[in-house]
């Protein structure tokens, strides 16, 4: 299962009942829950240190005691901050963290305040998710798509710090996904607003894809 919070924030539960969230960013405006609302989180992880994607990570480290997996970097600072479990890994480097759960860090084009930004991909119950992290789009997307069969797709679409929705509809082509989840709209006045030209253009540009718009709170059932 995939649940939205809103932003780039999201929560995946694996069949085996792991809970997993990817920079969770619990305060964003359209989060649909609140840091009490977290009652069990086994793994965290954080494409790159800004505010709106390391979000809340210390604070609900601190609560249920989950591991998180980032760049080494932004690792030591999260460890320095009071994160009790803290796993540092790098470009290309795939670790599991858990049983069941197998994760590959990947490039992003982006900014980082430690260490370099990346994307994710995850490998559970025989699935495959890609997490863009901020990224604006890079033709070695295509190789991520030769190389992985990627089952869901989740990439940024609000344009100013991200790619647009033109770029995000593009970058389709070079991955491959099966389903494709927008995220990084909406929550900020500069970013674009909702994922309707993203979803028209999407249609055009890559029509194999299915593009699935989640209110946040909503989820996707694998």
């Amino acid at each position: 299962m995939i649940r939205w919070l809103g932003h780039s924030a999201f929560e995946i539960t694996t069949s085996n009942d792991k809970s997993i969230l990817i920079d969770p960013w619990i305060e964003n405006s359209l989060s649909p829950i609140r840091l009490d609302d977290i009652p069990k989180v086994d793994l965290v992880l954080v494409t790159h240190d800004h505010f709106d994607h390391v979000g809340n990570t210390v604070d609900i480290c601190k609560k249920t005691g989950a591991v998180v997996v980032t760049n080494p970097e932004t690792a030591n600072k999260l460890s320095r901050s009071g994160v009790k479990k803290v796993i540092g890994m790098n470009i290309g480097g795939s670790i599991e963290p858990m049983d069941g759960v197998k994760v590959t860090m990947v490039q992003a084009f982006h900014s980082s305040e430690s260490g370099c930004p990346a994307g994710f991909l995850l490998h559970i119950d025989g699935k495959i998710i890609y997490h863009a992290g901020d990224t604006g789009i890079f033709s070695s997307m295509e190789l991520l798509g030769d190389l992985y069969d990627i089952d869901v797709a989740l990439i940024p679409i609000g344009s100013v710090f991200t790619m647009d929705p033109y770029q995000a509809a593009k970058s389709l082509r070079l991955l491959k996904p099966d389903v494709v989840i927008p995220m990084h709209y909406g929550t900020f006045p500069a970013l674009v607003k909702d994922a309707n030209e993203f979803l028209n253009i999407a249609k055009k540009e890559y029509p194999d894809a299915k593009v699935v718009i989640l209110k946040p709170g909503e989820e996707l059932r694998l």
